[in-house]
């Protein structure tokens, strides 16, 4: 299906599933073989300068590919839904205006599901955030979410107890809306014609893969890395200090941590990450499963694009 121009009716290309299980590189290679070109929804990849602790793709890896969504913010800035939703969706028609594919892949589902779902995008206030914020830090999680489960409990069982950020968002929408934060969330519904692809992988070959990938994180040089990032503001970047890797580097230098211990609690901190991300997408039924590591990967999901794509 190599093609340099594509027909405006080809759908949408999605690939997500937990980190560390190769949808970076066959998202680039749908794009390559789609003339397509990826829209990242990988919250990290954001950032300017985050490059090695967050697994992005080289320019030169990217081979010709135009990448959108990486690269977008400085350090102090926050990540959010609704920017993300306003400029991603603005790539795709543009994408779809050059008569190309556009291919999405990043494992922050929030962020898949506002660019492709319908989804009304709830309003924030950054002094109703912060003082919510503020109670995070000073009583925790658990005590959010018993005060979101008296207001919505829906929201507050869907949540749990340990996401604190997203425990911050419920409480604000809740507070600023009078509305349940639960009522905001997206609809399992495409704004157009959209493949959904997830990648399955056992989840010992996982913890296995992601304990090699934060080894190679410290052999590649994530703390000298960190230690730039930080001379540039890192920490006060709330959204960007508390990335996966780059929060343990922070430590490491802090002398709190040993480079071993920076490595084991990252390695740690990606396992959970990515069971939430298979726990996210695991109800939705319009993901189609695929082995990360089937010899015929690439034909298995271009055989699906195929399928959806008008005759």
């Amino acid at each position: 299906m190599r093609q340099s121009e594509s027909s405006p009716r080809t759908p949408v290309v999605a690939v997500v599933g937990p980190t560390a299980s190769g949808k970076s590189e066959l998202g680039l290679a749908l794009a390559l073989e789609l003339g397509g070109e990826v829209v990242g929804a990988d919250a990290s990849q954001f950032y300017r300068g985050m490059d090695i602790g967050t697994a992005k793709l080289s320019v030169p890896e990217r081979r010709g590919v135009p990448h959108h969504q990486i690269d977008v913010f400085d350090l102090a800035q926050e990540a959010s839904v609704a920017t993300y939703q306003t400029s991603a969706r603005a790539d795709l028609a543009a994408i779809r205006g050059r008569g190309r594919v556009p291919v999405v892949v990043g494992g922050s589902g929030l962020y898949v599901r506002g660019l492709l779902d319908r989804l009304e995008i709830p309003p924030t206030d950054p002094v109703v955030r912060g003082r919510w914020e503020n109670e995070l830090d000073r009583v925790g999680p658990g005590v959010l979410q018993e005060q979101l489960s008296s207001r919505d409990p829906e929201a507050a069982r869907s949540i749990g107890a340990r996401n604190g950020r997203r425990l911050v968002r419920a409480l604000e929408v809740v507070e600023l809306t009078g509305q349940p934060f639960s009522a905001t969330l997206p609809t399992r519904e495409f704004l157009e014609p959209t493949v959904l692809l997830g990648l399955r992988v056992d989840r010992e070959v996982l913890a296995a893969r992601i304990a090699h990938r934060a080894e190679g994180m410290w052999r590649d040089g994530l703390p000298e890395e960190v230690r730039e990032l930080d001379r540039r503001g890192l920490r006060q970047g709330r959204t960007a200090s508390r990335a996966v890797g780059y929060a343990q580097a922070l430590r490491q230098l802090d002398g709190e941590l040993t480079p071993a211990q920076a490595i084991e609690e990252t390695a740690v901190a990606t396992r959970q990450l990515a069971r939430r991300q298979v726990a996210w997408w695991r109800p939705d039924p319009r993901v189609v499963w695929l082995e990360h590591d089937a010899p015929d990967l690439l034909e298995q999901a271009l055989t699906l694009v195929r399928e959806v794509s008008p005759g």
